[in-house]
């Protein structure tokens, strides 16, 4: 038996509001669009709340049922953080928290979706543990700091030295 794992979907009030965040604000690629259901390239999708709820409960939404209850996000990365919050925060995206950085040294930031779904944006670890390096932190140091193994923290270092020489 191969189980594989194929899509999250965020199930939405409005798609159309929702596809515009995903598409637009976070720049991510339609795979397929359904109407009321979209896929994104990487993996998760959207659906139209009342369509899924026909489609799986054979019932429409309640009214009472709420989307986006805070238990759960989706993450992403990005090398332009602060080009993405100010995009973001510019758009009058409800703020989770602002940039910050975490204890392994990452920066992020979380918004809301227009459903109330957690959004995390952060850089990528390359990126945190070059900066790291580029402080004069030795890699044994930046190993300890971003709870990397020291072999991956010297690949990043590595890599970084042979682009700079290419």
């Amino acid at each position: 038996m191969n189980i594989q794992f194929q899509s999250a979907v965020f199930f939405v009030q409005d798609i159309k509001v929702s596809r515009h965040f995903y598409q637009d604000l976070l720049e991510q690629k339609v795979l397929m669009d359904h109407g009321p259901n979209v896929g994104f390239v990487g993996g998760f999708a959207l659906w139209q709340a009342e369509h899924a709820y026909e489609t799986i409960f054979e019932r429409s939404t309640p009214e009472t049922e709420q989307l986006g209850r805070g238990n759960c996000e989706i993450y992403f990365e990005t090398h332009d953080l602060d080009a993405v919050w100010e995009r973001l925060a510019g758009a009058g995206a409800g703020v989770v928290h602002p940039i910050r950085e975490q204890p392994w040294g990452q920066r992020v930031f979380r918004v809301y979706d227009p459903d109330g779904h957690i959004v995390e944006l952060g850089e990528p670890m390359p990126v945190v543990i070059q900066r790291f390096l580029a402080q004069g932190m030795t890699a044994k140091a930046v190993a300890q700091r971003t709870s990397m193994p020291v072999e991956i923290v010297r690949q990043i270092a590595q890599n970084v030295s042979q682009q700079e020489t290419s």
